[in-house]
């Protein structure tokens, strides 16, 4: 039996499962689709999510759910808006497991994060989640990675650390989950609006603006739903917003790009950040919190006011110290 499987063979899901596998371990990658899944194991690569990156021998793709979660360890790469929905449908499959969560965002329906969902909807489970600066390409290329792994057990956390180390991703331990999955939710929002700056044009200066506004409205919201200010300032946090705030390949900073630039965005990408922004302001709004960038940049989402009065409302606001 592999000791661990990976369910959701996106391109994050698929690079994590062939960098576990590189280092030695068999790993079962688990699609949803059964054309999918016989295309990975017989070509042996995600053609459709990740050309041109080789399964490891001991990596297999199945399509079978129930084979797959006799692994011991799960990590979950599921789409955030459907993790809930994954876990109520499989309950009987994941719980009394060890459960690594590995998507980022705040759930649309009930404002919290993969870490909440999963302790509330799978009490039995051992519960950790994965963050940091990463892209898939990176870790599937094998280039030096690192993340952060957090759970509020030292236990889970040190054993998951041990299990899920390889020879190019470097896992630091937490005992800040909260912090961890609402720095790795947050930090998309922010991307979106450092896209939208870049592609209209604003400029290299108020991309910085974005960014570190954008860092303190993250801390801020962390630690009114009880994080550490401070783990925000770690890979899952500041690491994370350096990396997708300034690569082309941040899906949530090319959204913004294309918003800002008046291109057409591709519905069938994935963008967390998305529904992130939705489900961060009225998590603000319920907590009492000012977050202007988020406001603002979920209110051009939804198309009711455009970049430049964007630009004004924020310029306009009253002088304050920083």
């Amino acid at each position: 039996m592999d000791q661990i499987s990976v369910l959701g063979a996106g391109a994050f899901g698929t690079a994590l499962a062939i960098s576990l596998a590189r280092s030695g371990q068999a790993v079962t990658l688990w699609a949803r689709s059964d054309d999918a899944a016989r295309s990975m194991q017989s070509a042996r690569e995600n053609i459709g999510r990740l050309p041109g990156k080789p399964f490891p021998a001991s990596l297999n793709a199945t399509s079978d759910l129930t084979h797959a979660c006799k692994a011991p360890i799960l990590l979950l790469a599921v789409p955030m808006q459907q993790l809930a929905d994954f876990a109520v449908l499989n309950k009987s499959l994941i719980q009394h497991k060890s459960l690594v969560a590995c998507c980022k965002g705040i759930d649309l329906k009930s404002d919290r994060g993969p870490l909440a969902v999963l302790e509330d909807l799978v009490p039995d489970a051992r519960v950790a989640i994965l963050s940091g600066p990463s892209f898939a390409i990176d870790i599937a290329d094998g280039l030096p990675t690192a993340l952060t792994l957090a759970a509020r057990d030292k236990d889970v956390v040190d054993m998951l650390q041990s299990k899920l180390t390889t020879d190019t991703i470097r896992l630091y331990s937490s005992l800040d989950p909260v912090g961890v999955e609402f720095g790795g939710a947050l930090k998309n929002v922010i991307a979106i609006a450092c896209g939208l700056a870049m592609g209209a044009g604003l400029g290299e200066s108020a991309r910085a603006a974005l960014m570190t506004r954008g860092f303190s409205e993250m801390q801020r919201l962390a630690a009114r739903v009880g994080a550490d200010p401070t783990t925000l300032s770690g890979l899952s946090g500041f690491g994370d917003l350096v990396l997708t705030c300034t690569s082309d390949k941040s899906r949530n900073f090319s959204h913004g790009f294309k918003l800002g630039t008046g291109a057409k965005v591709d519905p069938n990408i994935t963008v967390e950040g998305v529904a992130t922004a939705k489900a961060v302001m009225h998590l603000a709004h319920t907590l009492g919190l000012d977050m202007p960038i988020t406001t603002t940049i979920t209110q051009i989402l939804d198309g009711h006011i455009s970049i430049s009065e964007a630009v004004e409302l924020l310029l306009s606001r009253p002088l304050k110290r920083e």
